[in-house]
């Protein structure tokens, strides 16, 4: 999954309209496995970890692929030993970009994200040479609806720290550790459409780009997420 500085650059956050299975299922994996690794691998005390099994399995998903992904999130199969790496880089035009994995094979994994990085422009940066423009928040991303007051009293009220309202969402941010009791106010009201709900790193220094540019940069991204180890791909183009 990717950032959220604005809706219409950002469009990776909401599902894409995408017919084949192999790619929504992927999607579902990654964001289970964000969420296991987050916050532990039980669903009756990881809200964000339930709520991506309930999206799973409305899209028909397997329990056995749920389930592997969850074991594989928290080490728990066998003869598969995965690390959590951050890779940092700049993008056309600058924009900074974090690219999180979680790979059993680090060289791979450079090999191709450096690959991506260089094709579009940009170049592979040494570790925190743009870390310092993010920081770790709790995002939750609803449709906008007739309850949007609804969601914004429960969610600030439950700790939510900001709320953007864009044209067709609602961007609710918390500190990481509200994240849980955020999430659980949001979901408790009947008909809100959630699409994504995580901690993720936020951009807190973003950069103006022209049209061109975002679109070369919104390319890098597709790309990047195409890669097997990336579970999430965070950039602070404004």
């Amino acid at each position: 999954m990717a950032g959220h500085n604005k809706w219409s650059k950002v469009k990776h956050i909401k599902a894409k309209e995408d017919a084949k299975k192999s790619k929504i299922f992927t999607k579902h994996v990654r964001a289970i496995m964000t969420a296991a690794r987050q916050g532990g691998g039980n669903p009756d005390n990881n809200p964000a970890l339930r709520l991506a099994i309930d999206r799973a399995k409305a899209d028909s998903m397997p329990m056995s692929n749920i389930q592997r992904a969850i074991d594989k999130a928290t080490g728990n199969l066998d003869g598969v030993v995965l690390s959590e790496v951050t890779y940092e880089g700049y993008g056309p035009g600058g924009v900074a970009i974090m690219v999180e994995c979680l790979t059993d094979n680090k060289n791979r994994t450079v090999a191709e994200i450096r690959h991506a990085f260089k094709k579009a422009g940009g170049s592979l940066g040494t570790s925190g040479s743009v870390a310092w423009m993010f920081e770790k928040k709790g995002v939750i991303v609803v449709n906008r609806s007739d309850k949007d007051e609804q969601v914004m009293e429960s969610a600030i009220e439950a700790g939510a720290e900001d709320i953007k309202e864009l044209d067709e969402v609602l961007v609710i941010e918390s500190s990481p550790e509200d994240f849980n009791a955020v999430l659980e106010a949001v979901n408790a009201i009947d008909g809100i459409e959630i699409l994504e709900s995580n901690v993720q790193l936020v951009a807190i220094n973003e950069s103006e780009v022209d049209d061109e540019t975002a679109e070369k940069v919104e390319r890098l991204i597709e790309v990047l997420e195409d890669i097997d180890d990336v579970q999430n791909v965070i950039h602070n183009m404004a």
